[in-house]
């Protein structure tokens, strides 16, 4: 097995299309790597009989194949059944913790294989379980490799010499009933994706539900072990942490195994998510879906932007005060520099050669969005990591562009130009971690890692004011902190708001005045009203007065005319 720096002759798989290997057929090859299989159990001893029974027959050399049992704090403890492979060792817990994840941990301390297979102790493998997970190993140091699971609800169990003779004549598969029930969305997303071989570098790491899988023990170890403060969803947070190390995800159908009884995240789905959806949403940025609090800071946040600190104080300032104001808030930004050669001797305080770094250590040592660290302290693994040179600040959206974009093209790093020096190209640089790692790998003595990087990631230029990036204003801080495009969008909307607000009230005295005005015309209307009635009533009156004067004048006219003597 090989270690970082691995030779040219090493094999470079793209993203994770490991198609470029071609394992060999079971029984047909030679193996040569030791391995050491860790069964963390609790309270488990009738399946556990059955693990180790299927395990003293596999078809891997008994040479190279150990077993370390870990008893995590069974009652009463764990004892080593008599049919069993012969290197089987039982041993406890480590002290001080308990749960899969830290009884497993104990077992990858102690193993001594050159890989480690991870079974759990209600599992009963196949014959050919670890040969077909070991065979992947010995064709590239930088493979997980992930068995198959059938599950039974089975309530009676065979014995162990029920298990051996099934397995030494190859009817694994009727030893018991297989359950209708699976991992439909593990398997769904192995088979949507070839096998895993088309799969998004953010989403191969997904299947990892541990149960049974191998690794390179060099690289557990490198990226140090299992987080052992878990004690569900340990398995996901380890997948993650695998795919940013650089690893290939490898699930093979032959490597089979029967799961004894259904787990918790089929009995009790909905609970698990419940419980789990936490500490997963600190612990693994990909899991957007879970970081919806743009307000929130997380454990391992999405991208770490790397800024140099031994630059003039402006320029570093404008530019981490632009990383933080982006509308991506899952962000960390790392200030590298001499920090902790700053010493609090005399000095003058405004003529101190170090001025410009203490001034930076002021502006940032209390904000948790941002680590001031020597430039030899290693990033953390968040999934994106973003360098900017001094004096250039991303816009609103630059950083959730970039991300998408890179993630779109599943590239390993995005080369943004930002101008052109008499020194050279200004670059801003954002590189997938898992790509990083990989290169770290493969690269071997003199070769430039981004020329492996773009071998098995991709590497694309693009131009930095169409991104979003501009320089610092010439006054820095500005007098007045410029405004962000959604604070600009609020002012609009306020404005709008007051505008509107005016001329409601404009509308509302205007309404006012109106009504006033109807009323006293609606008044001069019934005086005038009043009036006509009663010049209507006097008409009447003179007419019927006018009416009596003409009767009166006739009756005279007749009574003349008739009794003219009178």
């Amino acid at each position: 097995m090989s270690g970082p720096g691995m030779s040219r002759g090493v094999a470079r798989i793209r993203r994770n299309d490991y198609g470029v290997l071609t394992p060999p057929a079971l029984g047909a090859w030679t193996p040569e790597l030791t391995v050491t299989v860790v069964i963390p159990a609790h309270d488990r001893q009738g399946t556990l009989d059955l693990t180790l029974a299927a395990l003293a027959v596999q078809s891997y050399p008994a040479d190279l194949l150990d077993v370390i049992v870990v008893d995590d704090g069974s009652a009463p403890p764990l004892r080593l059944p008599d049919l069993r492979p012969a290197a089987t060792r039982l041993v406890p817990s480590a002290p001080g913790g308990w749960g899969r994840a830290w009884a497993l941990q104990t077992g990858i301390d102690a193993a001594a294989g050159e890989i480690v297979l991870v079974l759990d102790a209600d599992m009963v493998p196949h014959r050919g379980h670890v040969e077909a997970q070991l065979r992947w190993h010995h064709l590239a140091p930088y493979l997980v490799v992930l068995g198959w699971i059938d599950f039974t609800d089975d309530v009676v169990l065979p014995a162990p010499a029920e298990v051996r003779e099934a397995l030494d004549a190859g009817n694994e598969d009727k030893l018991f009933h297989l359950s209708p029930l699976r991992h439909d969305w593990a398997e769904k997303i192995i088979e949507e994706h070839d096998g895993l071989r088309t799969a998004p570098s953010a989403l191969a790491a997904r299947v990892h539900v541990g149960a049974t899988a191998s690794y390179p023990a060099a690289l557990l170890r490198r990226i140090g072990g299992l987080d052992t403060s878990l004690v569900l969803a340990e398995d996901t947070e380890l997948g993650y942490r695998l795919a940013q190390a650089g690893a290939v995800f490898v699930p093979d159908p032959d490597a089979r195994a029967w799961h004894l009884g259904l787990p918790t995240a089929m009995r009790e789905w909905a609970a698990l998510k419940r419980y789990n959806d936490p500490f997963v949403a600190d612990r693994v940025p990909h899991r957007r879906y879970l970081r919806v609090n743009q307000g929130r800071q997380w454990l391992v946040p999405y991208i770490d932007c790397v800024v140099a600190g031994e630059h003039p104080y402006e320029d570093v300032r404008a530019t981490v005060d632009g990383l933080l104001a982006t509308s991506l808030p899952d962000v960390r930004v790392t200030v590298t520099g001499p920090w902790p050669d700053l010493g609090g001797g005399r000095r003058h305080p405004l003529r101190d050669p170090d001025l410009d770094l203490r001034l930076i250590h002021a502006t940032f040592e209390h904000d948790s969005r941002v680590r001031l660290t020597p430039a030899e302290d290693p990033a953390p693994a968040a999934p994106y990591r973003l360098t900017v040179p001094p004096g250039w600040m991303p816009g609103h959206d630059t950083l959730r562009r970039l991300t998408e974009h890179l993630d779109e093209h599943d590239l390993g790093a995005l080369c943004v130009a930002l101008a052109e020096e008499s020194d050279g190209v200004v670059v801003a640089r954002l590189e997938r971690t898992a790509a990083l790692a990989r290169a770290a790998l493969l690269a071997g003595p003199g070769e430039h890692p981004d020329d492996v990087i773009h071998e098995v990631f991709g590497v694309e230029w693009v131009d930095g004011e169409s991104w979003g990036f501009v320089r610092r204003p010439t006054v820095y801080p500005p007098r007045r902190r410029p405004l962000t495009e959604l604070e600009k969008q609020a002012l609009q909307h306020e404005k709008e708001i007051i505008r509107l607000r005016r001329r409601a009230a404009a509308l509302q005295a205007e309404t006012s005045q109106l009504r006033r005005e109807a009323g006293k015309a609606e008044r001069d209307a019934a005086r005038w009203r009043e009036k006509a009635e009663a010049w209507r009533q006097e008409a009447v009156r003179l007419a019927r007065a006018k009416e009596r004067t003409v009767l009166k004048r006739a009756v005279r006219r007749v009574r003349d005319l008739t009794f003219p003597d009178q």
